[in-house]
């Protein structure tokens, strides 16, 4: 008999470790296989319709009153997700000519005019990082009011397909092998939710290839300061692994800070080797990026407005043997190459009426709209280039250069704008 209960206290607790192995299956599912075709679903593949919208309990949908269409206008797709870095495959193409652009989360750059001819499909690959505030048990990132609507922020992942976008499938999976590269900066960096504004921390994924994740945790208006008392650095460090990278720039708004310790060569070079110190305990790999310049000019030429900030950050660099991206340098060449006129056309420049609810002229001589962010980015990868960081060799086209004293043409620039616009600027100037 007691041989019998034996075996029954086997099969129970077989059954047990089955039901627990389900369920957590269940809540940890990373895989998804979407098949938005008209035919029957492909073999492994959920099969999608127009009409299906997000909701939170079946956890996939179209999003924000969106549905897949062949009228040009942007749809979105949306995935919960826990935080991670992710593999996305789309296969692109239809029976008409198409024209696809993918941006990720808040306006996160990741595919840029793919074209497929008539009848024909393309497949394609790129890495997204999903991220939530929780830093551990009982520690969350200090968010400010305005991020609690940021797409970066919730608790899925959202993909817009702007152009003649023509879906046929998406995979998502786990893809926690990649090179993760953490930026840490103010609103010259962070992901922008709404147009007309950009960042080149938003443009700057469409230039790598999968096997590096850029993970954006800058915000508008912070200082060292501030991003260390929001408890950012120290969710930065709770997920990063040896070898990841963290591009610290700041400035801007650290210029504006008083008191004893403030300045450039006090507790602003302080928190930079702080910032320096921690991520190498982590084994991680830091790399300072100078401040972007602001549109300043005078007699024709651009003037320096930012003190002595990025002369600290270059002598930090060198004290310290860390990595520099001297971003000062290059955007005031870029914008003396465009001029002073034709400058306005990389800044958030607009007249009245540009969008909706905007009665007055935009004219902000700090933020970028995305043309200008996309050409910053351009000189963010020479900078990795010239310091001859392991990133190189995951650039999608590490033979193209670019030089900031020839910026590209506003005119070859064809951004398709998201659903989401603000005439509110960002914290900070």
């Amino acid at each position: 008999m007691k041989h019998v209960m034996n075996i029954k206290q086997l099969f129970i607790l077989l059954a047990l470790c089955s039901v627990q192995a389900i369920s957590s299956k269940g809540q940890d599912k990373t895989t998804y296989k979407f098949d938005f075709g008209t035919g029957k679903a492909i073999p492994g593949f959920r099969k999608v319709a127009a009409a299906d919208q997000y909701s939170g309990a079946k956890g996939y949908g179209f999003d924000f009153q969106t549905a897949i269409n062949s009228e040009g206008r942007p749809f979105y797709f949306s995935v919960a997700l826990p935080e991670g870095n992710y593999k996305v495959t789309v296969k692109l193409g239809a029976p008409r000519a198409s024209l696809t652009t993918v941006k990720a989360e808040s306006r996160r750059l990741m595919l840029e005019d793919v074209r497929v001819a008539a009848g024909k499909s393309v497949i394609r690959t790129f890495i997204v990082n999903v991220k939530d505030k929780k830093i551990n048990a009982t520690e969350v990132v200090g968010l400010k009011p305005r991020e609690l609507t940021k797409l970066d922020w919730d608790d899925k992942l959202s993909l817009e397909f702007d152009k003649s976008a023509a879906l046929q499938t998406l995979e998502i999976s786990k893809a926690e092998e990649q090179l993760t590269v953490f930026l840490a900066g103010n609103s010259t960096v962070v992901n922008q939710d709404d147009e007309p504004w950009g960042s080149w921390g938003q443009m700057i994924p469409v230039f790598f290839k999968p096997g590096v994740s850029i993970a954006n945790h800058a915000e508008s208006g912070l200082t060292l300061g501030s991003f260390l008392g929001s408890r950012r650095l120290k969710k930065i460090l709770s997920v990063m692994k040896p070898g990841d990278y963290l591009f610290i720039e700041f400035g801007h708004n650290d210029q504006k800070e008083k008191g004893p310790e403030a300045g450039a060569y006090a507790s602003y070079t302080e928190r930079l080797k702080l910032f320096i110190r921690e991520t190498r305990n982590k084994g991680g790999i830091p790399v300072i990026v100078t401040s972007t310049a602001r549109r300043s000019f005078q007699n024709g030429k651009m003037q320096h407005t930012l003190g002595d900030f990025p002369d600290a950050a270059r002598k930090v660099a060198a004290e310290e043997k860390v990595a520099l991206v001297d971003l000062n340098e290059m955007t005031t060449r870029l914008f003396n190459a465009m001029g002073e006129e034709e400058s306005k056309k990389a800044f958030v420049h607009y007249p009245a009426n540009s969008y909706p609810g905007q009665d007055k002229p935009l004219a902000d001589n700090t933020h970028f709209n995305t043309y200008g962010a996309y050409e910053i980015a351009k000189c963010v990868v020479e900078g990795i280039k010239s310091a001859k960081l392991g990133l190189v060799k995951y650039l999608a086209e590490p033979s193209k250069s670019f030089s900031p004293d020839q910026p590209d043409p506003v005119s070859d620039w064809h951004w398709p704008e998201s659903l989401r616009s603000s005439v509110v600027k960002p914290d900070g100037n």
